[in-house]
């Protein structure tokens, strides 16, 4: 089967290499010429791990291809994933303009039954807009129909996510299109994947409303952990505790800075946006996205109260800016008004992640220090943040950190770090909702 797949980002690269792992022969398209120029060199525009491999193999055998020939590629396809970005505008609803292009782009060069999928985040009712798009544009001359496939890719495991997915939701009306979407998705059937067969507006919603629950049982720990703090309890014992009930379980239980990425922040602003626009404001969902907010405000309250007398004048190391290990995402990444509100406070910084330190130059201050490895990052600091747990960060040398810091002093967002054993190694050490109050005074 040809299938073509407009987008080469992060969702549409993995999906067409995957794609043509189950071997369908898929042509991805974009219309930006640099980055196809990279693929075609060889080289991966984003940092996900196995990625490398897959793309290399699969163009290798010939079933991979990438250009920026739309037109042709959709004359070819009979199945075309839309996988373009779906930004968040001011107002925090999606911008669909580049979803209208492609669907516009498809109604042009039409030339027999095709099944259009939308991969990309979309709001209810994108479906019934690509349909009235092409609906006008071609008429009945070439019949074709709408899907809604929704991604649940988690970044630094998405190629997992993919071959070996939790479930896999179709949302279509027709039996011609759930046919052809379940012979493209046939190697999934022998892994016994569930399959949810349902129409086109139940899937797309499926999508937001399972990110924005995900981000409430994240912020909802966060919360706790305040309140932990305030308390003398422990959070990870209360997240144990509470994650050992199968009706909550434990995933997604886990303290920190809020969350970030290209998922959660988007989707909660356009779901809350969808649901005001039928005057059903969802205020679930838009308590999280307030609370999550003052979550990412308070991480710099914790760096002040480890610090006598403040921030200002102070060397500051940075471990960590994606918004998540394993990848080089640092879109809405926590570190971001970290590191702004750092050096708003007249502190200089000092960075360092594994993957992301490109990508993070275009978004921070010029005035950052970017080092090589996390102890040319602590060399001379006052204090030294965890931002993003990559696993480099769990074992540090704690012994020689004391020697390059001025002051052995950590403030751990992810909880990365046992607390006795750095207060033990000497550190005046704090972290997420693990009784700070208790803490030993420096």
């Amino acid at each position: 089967m040809n299938i073509c797949v407009v987008g080469t980002g992060y969702v549409g690269l993995v999906t067409g290499a995957c794609l043509a792992d189950f071997g369908m022969n898929v042509t991805c398209v974009d219309k930006d010429t640099t980055k196809i120029d990279k693929l075609l060199g060889g080289e991966i525009p984003i940092y996900e791990p196995g990625l490398d491999a897959i793309v290399a193999k699969n163009i290798k055998e010939g079933r991979l291809r990438f250009t920026t020939e739309l037109d042709s590629s959709i004359q070819q396809a009979l199945a075309i994933f839309i996988a373009v970005g779906t930004p968040p505008k001011d107002d925090g609803s999606a911008d669909l303009s580049y979803v209208v292009q492609v669907a516009e782009s498809i109604a042009r060069n039409l030339n027999g039954y095709k099944v259009i999928v939308t991969k990309s985040t979309v709001p209810i009712g994108t479906g019934q807009m690509i349909e009235k798009i092409l609906g006008e544009q071609v008429g009945s001359d070439h019949p074709f129909s709408v899907v809604s496939n929704p991604e649940f890719l988690r970044e630094g495991s998405a190629i997992g996510d993919f071959m070996r997915p939790d479930r896999v939701v179709i949302g279509a009306r027709d039996q011609q299109a759930i046919a052809i979407m379940r012979d493209i998705y046939a190697p999934l059937y022998l892994i016994e994947t569930p399959f949810v067969i349902t129409n086109v507006e139940t899937s797309e919603l499926i999508k937001y409303a399972s990110n924005a629950f995900l981000a409430t049982k994240i912020t909802f720990i966060n919360e706790v952990a305040q309140l932990c703090e305030r308390l003398g309890a422990d959070v990870h014992h209360v997240a144990k505790g509470m994650g050992l009930d199968n009706r909550i379980g434990p995933k997604f239980l886990h303290p920190g800075p809020g969350y970030g990425g290209s998922c959660f922040p988007k989707d909660t602003q356009a779901l809350a946006d969808i649901a005001r626009r039928v005057d059903l404001p969802f205020e679930i969902v838009e308590t999280v996205i307030r609370v999550n907010d003052r979550i990412k405000d308070s991480s710099i309250a914790k760096v002040e109260a480890a610090l006598d007398g403040g921030i200002r004048g102070k060397t500051i190391a940075v471990l960590g800016l994606s918004f998540k290990p394993e990848t080089d995402d640092m879109r809405d990444s926590p570190a971001l008004p970290l590191v702004h509100a750092l050096i708003s406070g007249g502190a200089t910084v000092r960075a360092f992640d594994p993957e992301a330190m490109e990508n993070a130059k275009g978004l921070l201050p010029d005035s950052v220090v970017y080092c090589a490895n996390a102890y040319e990052t602590a060399d001379g600091a006052d204090c030294l943040i965890i931002a993003t747990e990559w696993n480099q960060f769990r074992s540090l040398d704690t012994n020689r950190l004391k020697t390059l810091m001025t002051a052995p002093v950590m403030v751990d967002l992810r909880n990365v770090c046992n607390p006795d054993r750095m207060r033990e190694a000497g550190f005046a050490y704090d972290s997420v909702g693990r009784s700070a109050t208790n803490l030993p005074k420096r």
